[in-house]
């Protein structure tokens, strides 16, 4: 069963999600592309492709899948946005790929230039699809699920971060500074962006309610 969808602007929400859905994937392709190191996730779906072949995005779509199908045992309940995360980012990620070439980021300055491009449109992204309020990126939604079983939140985010990061590393996953800017940036950035573009519900505009929690990729 679906998270229920909110009434009010519904397709102002689909139009807001759409397109930070695909500004997400267009993000992390840029960090991709700049050889520099990308977030635990990203770089497992890499590792993945190196390993195995097939397409960066069309890896997220599988993993993105995977997470979802541990979110029963959790009792987790995905919203549209859910599934919508999951093939949307993965089709980005593809898409700009093919649009931006490979040596794109050959040199210091264009691949830093790449990476931050990157993480600064993530950070706007993350911020536009969450506001959209339809339901938790699938590896944040894992995240919460482990939480609402007993473990620390923070925890439960930093183990499942960090053993995907492994696996992707030893899978052939690109983990350098970009991983670490990502890491040390990300969470500052969205912290301004969410509520920055977060669509408030009627009753969150006229006062009378709390805003209503949410999560990301």
């Amino acid at each position: 069963m679906l998270l229920p969808v909110v009434p009010d602007r519904r397709p102002l929400r689909a139009l807001v999600l759409v397109a930070g859905l695909v500004a997400y994937g267009a993000s992390i392709a840029l960090m991709l592309r700049s050889d520099l190191g990308v977030m635990p996730w990203s770089v497992l779906d890499q590792g993945l492709s190196r390993t195995f072949g097939g397409e960066v995005g069309t890896w997220s779509i599988l993993t993105g899948v995977v997470v979802l199908a541990c979110w029963i045992p959790l009792r987790q309940r995905p919203g549209v946005g859910t599934l919508a995360n999951v093939v949307l980012v993965g089709l980005s990620i593809n898409a700009t790929l093919a649009l931006v070439p490979a040596g794109a980021g050959d040199g210091a300055a264009a691949a830093w230039a790449l990476l931050l491009a990157g993480v600064v449109l993530n950070a706007l992204a993350t911020g536009v699809y969450v506001g959209a309020g339809l339901g938790p990126g699938p590896r944040d939604g894992l995240s919460i699920g482990l939480a609402a079983k007993g473990l620390p939140l923070r925890v439960a985010r930093t183990g499942v971060e960090l053993l995907v990061l492994g696996i992707g590393f030893a899978l052939g996953g690109t983990v350098g500074w970009g991983t670490l800017v990502y890491a040390l940036a990300i969470g500052p950035m969205v912290h301004r962006t969410i509520p920055a573009f977060r669509l408030r519900t009627p009753a969150e505009r006229a006062g009378t309610a709390a805003p209503a929690a949410a999560a990301a990729h």
